[in-house]
C-alpha cells in the first residue's frame, strides 16, 4: 500500500497495527493478509486491505473526529477507523454479523469507548450521535441516503460506493461546505470504479 497511493502515515500505521486475521473466519485466516476481499458469510465480504486503506485515507480522519460506519461486517474497517478517530459508531443490518463483529472487536481490544455498535438499518444513520466529521459506508446503495448527508458536520467527509449490482459502481467522496440541503452545500468527487455488496435495508429502494 505504501508503494501505491496510500500516503497518510496515520492510515498506514493503523493498517499495520490492526490484526486482520482476527476479523476473518477461521477457515480463511491463511489468506487474511492477501490483498483481496474474503467472504464472511450471509453474502457479505471483508473488503480488501487496499480498499479499506483507500477509503480511510479519502475521509482524511483526524484524532478528534467522531466517525460513523455503515456496514460493520466483520468489524475490520471499524477497528482501522478506531485507530485514527476519537470514536467510531458502527451500524450493521444483519444480526448474526453484528454479533460476530462485536466479538471480534471486543476480543481485539476495541471496547465500547472506542467503537459503539448498533444493529439496524444504516440508511437512517445514527441521528442521536450526529453530527459526524467522518462517515464511511461499506455497501453500495443506488443513491446516497439523504439522512447520512444530513448527519455530516461542517467540513465533514462521507465516502460511499454508489451504483446497482448489475452495473458500474463508483466510490464517491462527499464534503459538506455549508449548512443545509442546498446543492451547493455539498461537494461530490468521484474517486474510482469499485464493486461492493448491496446496501441492505431501506437504502436498497431505488437501486
Amino acid at each position: 500500500m505504501a508503494r501505491r497511493d496510500i500516503r497518510n502515515p496515520r492510515v498506514l500505521t493503523a493498517m499495520r497495527k490492526v490484526p486482520r486475521h482476527l476479523f476473518v473466519p477461521l477457515h480463511a485466516r491463511g489468506a487474511a493478509y492477501a490483498d483481496r476481499p474474503l467472504e464472511i458469510g450471509h453474502g457479505q465480504t471483508i473488503s480488501q486491505p487496499y480498499i479499506v486503506a483507500y477509503m480511510t485515507q479519502a475521509v482524511a480522519p483526524k484524532p478528534t473526529d467522531r466517525c460513523l460506519e455503515i456496514g460493520t461486517g466483520s468489524g475490520y474497517q471499524a477497528a482501522v477507523l478506531a485507530e485514527v478517530c476519537a470514536k467510531v459508531f458502527s451500524i450493521e443490518y444483519i444480526p448474526e454479523l453484528a454479533d460476530s463483529a462485536k466479538r471480534n472487536l471486543r476480543s481485539a481490544g476495541y471496547g465500547p469507548d472506542r467503537v459503539a455498535l448498533f444493529t439496524g438499518d444504516g440508511y437512517k444513520g445514527w441521528p442521536e450521535e450526529s453530527p459526524f466529521q467522518v462517515i464511511v459506508v461499506t455497501a453500495a446503495p443506488g443513491r446516497v441516503p439523504q439522512p447520512l448527508l444530513d448527519q455530516l458536520a461542517m467540513g465533514g467527509r462521507l465516502v460511499i460506493p454508489v451504483g446497482p449490482q448489475d452495473d458500474a459502481q463508483w466510490l464517491e467522496l462527499w464534503t459538506r461546505r455549508q449548512a443545509g440541503g442546498d446543492p451547493e452545500a455539498l461537494v461530490r468527487d468521484r474517486l474510482m470504479a469499485v464493486r461492493f455488496v448491496p446496501f441492505l435495508g431501506q437504502g436498497i429502494r431505488g437501486n
